[in-house]
């Protein structure tokens, strides 16, 4: 009665969503083989930003830290309008077409391809990419089989981002609740948060990053001051500067951090969650210094990359904006201070990306700018 292999019994294991997506890849093409890449590309719509997640490819995969806006692609608005999978057999339709991710295409030499909109809960999230190096590949029967399957690997994008909203839920809520509390803003956290995902595309070669960790660093970076909530208001609120005694109470925040996100993994019953040194290490170690003058004393190499590119955008934000107790600096101004503090507080890499992105921090700081509710 036994008997029976389950062939996709490897997606009840704890893999990571690559791992899995690797799995199913490779299931398929003993079905077939003509499918040469499938990817997941998911949808931020605070920013309108269609940004590559994870993927698994036969050959070179070129299409990786990249983002683009929704808006500039009629083809995918029209499948988020409709709801409905488009299917190009021949993709040298598109062979007029200027943006970048449809040169990036054509050079993998892609020749077809069908993709599906992913919803949850009726809100689009992402697409998912099937792609080949033939035409005229995804006929009836085979489009049958990729539904089928498309849906499986929906099922795992959904309930890995059901699990990163609901840490992100928990931790904006508990921001809310510091927001209350503290001098920093809404539009401060959408600001930092966005400038931690520009550095860390930047940077990706020097640390490593994949796209799946780019952009945690981009959800959780929110999370670096949570410890704040449990901060006395007489020195959180403090207007005059801090007694020695006072700063080193104020210093816990970050333990109280990494002990407040220890305990909402373990609430949630994700105390094996992959991400978790994400979550714990912008928390930990985002007021690290790379000369050791930090909370922790640690120095360049033993500060984590997250805390290196969440501090830098942390601080420029800090810097550029206006408080009760400052006047905001002007861009140039914070720019140069950190320039100043490159290899010595702050990562000079981190600290040139960002400088890189200007125009983008720029557009950010347009899109997210304060309002007389914060």
């Amino acid at each position: 009665m036994l008997d029976h292999q389950d062939v996709l019994s490897a997606l009840n294991g704890k893999l990571p969503l690559p791992a899995k997506l690797e799995y199913l890849h490779a299931f398929l093409k003993l079905r077939y083989g003509f499918i040469d890449r499938i990817a997941i590309a998911l949808y931020d719509a605070k920013t309108d930003l269609l940004k590559t997640f994870v993927q698994h490819s036969t050959g070179e995969n070129r299409l990786v830290i990249y983002s683009a806006k929704l808006s500039g692609s009629i083809s995918l608005q029209e499948i988020v309008k409709t709801g409905r999978p488009r299917v190009v057999n021949d993709l040298d339709i598109y062979a007029h077409v200027e943006a970048e991710h449809a040169r990036q295409i054509a050079a993998m030499k892609y020749e077809s391809s069908y993709t599906l909109p992913i919803f949850m809960n009726g809100e689009f999230v992402g697409f998912l990419f099937f792609n080949s190096r033939r035409k005229n590949v995804f006929e009836e029967r085979v489009l049958h089989y990729l539904d089928m399957l498309g849906h499986l690997v929906a099922l795992l994008v959904i309930h890995e981002m059901a699990l990163n909203r609901s840490l992100y839920a928990i931790v904006k809520t508990a921001a809310n609740i510091t927001l209350h509390r503290d001098v920093e803003t809404g539009a401060h956290l959408d600001r930092m948060s966005n400038y931690a995902r520009l550095i860390a595309k930047e940077v990706a070669g020097k640390f490593q990053l994949n796209d799946e960790l780019v952009e945690h660093i981009f959800l959780f970076a929110p999370l670096h001051d949570i410890g704040k909530i449990g901060i006395p208001d007489s020195i959180l609120l403090k207007p005059e500067k801090l007694t020695g005694e006072e700063f080193a109470i104020m210093q816990t925040h970050a333990a109280k951090g990494g002990e407040i996100i220890n305990m909402m993994l373990s609430n949630l019953g994700e105390a094996d969650y992959p991400h978790a040194a994400v979550l714990r290490n912008i928390a930990l170690y985002h007021h690290e210094a790379l000369d050791g003058s930090g909370y922790y004393g640690l120095k360049d190499k033993d500060i984590p990359f997250e805390a290196k590119i969440v501090s830098v955008a942390d601080v420029f934000d800090a810097l550029t904006s206006a408080r009760s107790y400052k006047q905001a600096w002007s861009n140039d101004a914070a720019f140069a201070f950190l320039q100043s503090m490159a290899g010595i507080r702050f990562d000079a890499d981190c600290v040139a990306a960002l400088a890189r992105c200007r125009a983008q921090v720029e557009e950010i700081q347009q899109r997210f700018g304060e309002n007389r509710l914060g």
